[in-house]
Formats: structure tokens, C-alpha cells, sequence
């Protein structure tokens, strides 16, 4: 009998409890984000032989020992810690604490202002693995205490590596420029065009590794997870931070976009992210799973198409 989506996380997340955040110069641990995605897409029976391989090949950081604790009420003293990576104990435990006494949307609506300003920190990691433990939250139900750890500690991380390039939290907390009500989620959309976008800038831009530019595509779709669980007024603010770090990527990967180039053709998106399973990269396996997602949401051939590609360069490296 197949697992179920929720215990095929849960027992990934009992597997990879005390894993440090990071492996090697300063590599981020994809293994909870990359096991959900395959529990997500109906790939629970992969998920164990899948985490099996990643811890033999991963040399994980030991977490930095827990120091003080941060007060969530002290502005000046979270705002202090904010991006000190050394801290990111004490920013797990906050969260814990956080999650355990308020349902979880509070918190995070609590938070998310707070570090979307940060979210372009080790190529956007914090939010996506958050996005990921929301995900799986909002499956699970409020008391899976696993799913809530994992999320905390995606909050924790996301903290811990906070690179600001904008304005500081507090200019994000309103909703001035919000466009005009035509739907629900007028965010959600945008979000959903920026993915299609820049799908199609990596599909067709020269570049000299296949990795980094992924995080301009993975970046927003994990922003577009969670946007509806966000209070309205922070969800357009989330739309121009994602599309502003999307665009800063192009420039630190010196990636120079190639309007009405047409994007390569690409096997369907259930079969593109087969062939993602099969070369087993994390990073191969996000995209993939951003690809099927938005196919289901707004299809369009530059999310397969960008999948496609990223799976024939990683491969590559895996040759």
C-alpha cells in the first residue's frame, strides 16, 4: 500500500530531524523541500530511497548551538538578529514557541512582513522551504507538531539568512498600490504570470551553470504558495518583492533576457518531471514540480519548457 502524502513527509521529516541547514561553502539542505515536492506529486513511495541517497551523499553542517532567546516583542532586538545565521537556533525556537501558541496563519501573517524584505537571502531558500512546510501544514491540519516544526524551521532559516535589498519590514505592511478588485486574488495572478516569465527567460538565456537562475522561477512560485494564506493587504507587497529579487537575479547571473526567442519544445509536464525523479536533483525536482503546478493553473509551454531544460543541464553534471 502506498504511503500517504502526510506520512511520507512526516516519516522524511522524522529522518532528517538534527540535519544541519547546509552542506559544503555555504549549500542549502533541499532534502525537506525535495521530499514534499515528490510526496506532492504522488511520488510518496520515492521519498524514502530518495532521502536515503541524499543523506549518504551530503555532508550536513552540525546546527549552530541555540545562544539566547530572541523577544518577538523587542523590534530592536529581532531586528539585530536578523540575517546573523549564527542565530538561527535561536530563531527555530522562536518560531517553536510562536507555533505552539497561535495557529500557524497568525503567525505567519505575524512574520511574513517581517522577512519578506529578506527574501532574496541565499537565493530566496528561506521562502521556499517555508513555502513548502506551509504547504504541507495546510494539508496535514494545525496540530501535526512535524509539519509545524518544519515549518518553524523554515521561518528559522529564512531569518537566520535575512539579505535585505529593499525597504525595511515596516514599508511592506500596507497595501498602497494594490490593483483594482477584478477577482479574489489579484496577487495570485501576478504571481502566476511573473512565473511564466521568467520560466521563459531561463528557457532561453545563455548561461554558464544550470542551477542559480532556477531560484528567479522557484522563488515566486513559492511566494505564490502562500500568498492566499496571507491577509490581503500583504499580498500585493509580496508580488513586487518576488518580481524585484526575479529581477536582481538577472544581474548577478548576468542573464540578459531574448524577447521572441521561442522557448524549446518540451515532453508534457507529468513526463517532464519523471525524467526530474530519475536524475534525483533536488533542484531538478522543484522546478519540475513548478512546472506542474502551473500547468494546472494557467498552462503555458514556458514552465515545461524551463523544466526541461534545467533537467537536460543538470543531468549533465550527474553524467
Amino acid at each position: 500500500m502506498a504511503l500517504s502524502y502526510t506520512d511520507a513527509v512526516n516519516e522524511a521529516l522524522d529522518r532528517l530531524r538534527g540535519v544541519g541547514f547546509e552542506h559544503g561553502p555555504t549549500f542549502v539542505n533541499h532534502a525537506p523541500m525535495a521530499a514534499e515536492a515528490l510526496a506532492h506529486m504522488g511520488y510518496t513511495d520515492e521519498v524514502p530511497g530518495w532521502v536515503d541517497r541524499n543523506l549518504r551523499t551530503r555532508d550536513y553542517h552540525d546546527v549552530p548551538e541555540r545562544k539566547w532567546a530572541i523577544d518577538p516583542a523587542d523590534r530592536t532586538e529581532w531586528q539585530a538578529a536578523l540575517g546573523d545565521f549564527a542565530r538561527v537556533g535561536d530563531w527555530t525556537a522562536l518560531f517553536e514557541r510562536e507555533l505552539a501558541d497561535d495557529p500557524w496563519t497568525e503567525v505567519l501573517a505575524r512574520w511574513w512582513p517581517r522577512l519578506l524584505p529578506g527574501m532574496s537571502g541565499v537565493l530566496t531558500h528561506g521562502v521556499i522551504r517555508t513555502a513548502h512546510a506551509v504547504r504541507a501544514v495546510a494539508s496535514a491540519g494545525p496540530d501535526d507538531r512535524r509539519q509545524l516544526t518544519e515549518l518553524a524551521q523554515g521561518l528559522g532559516y529564512w531569518a537566520a539568512r535575512w539579505s535585505g535589498h529593499r525597504a525595511r519590514p515596516a514599508d511592506l505592511t500596507g497595501d498602497q498600490g494594490v490593483p483594482g478588485d477584478d477577482g479574489p486574488h489579484p496577487a495570485a495572478r501576478a504571481l502566476d504570470e511573473l512565473v511564466a516569465e521568467y520560466s521563459g527567460i531561463y528557457a532561453t538565456v545563455a548561461q554558464r551553470h544550470p542551477i542559480p537562475l532556477i531560484h528567479s522561477v522557484t522563488g515566486p512560485a513559492a511566494v505564490r504558495l502562500v500568498v492566499e494564506h496571507l491577509p490581503r493587504a500583504q499580498r500585493w507587497p509580496s508580488y513586487l518583492v518576488a518580481r524585484d529579487v526575479s529581477r536582481t537575479m538577472l544581474g548577478w547571473f548576468h542573464a540578459t533576457p531574448r524577447p521572441g526567442v521561442p522557448v524549446p519544445e518540451a515532453p508534457d509536464a507529468d513526463e517532464v518531471f519523471a525524467n526530474a525523479v530519475q536524475i534525483g536533483d533536488e533542484h531538478a525536482i522543484k522546478l519540475a514540480e513548478v512546472a506542474v503546478r502551473h500547468e494546472a493553473i494557467a498552462p503555458d509551454p514556458r514552465h515545461t519548457a524551463a523544466a526541461h531544460v534545467a533537467n537536460q543541464g543538470i543531468g549533465r553534471l550527474y553524467l
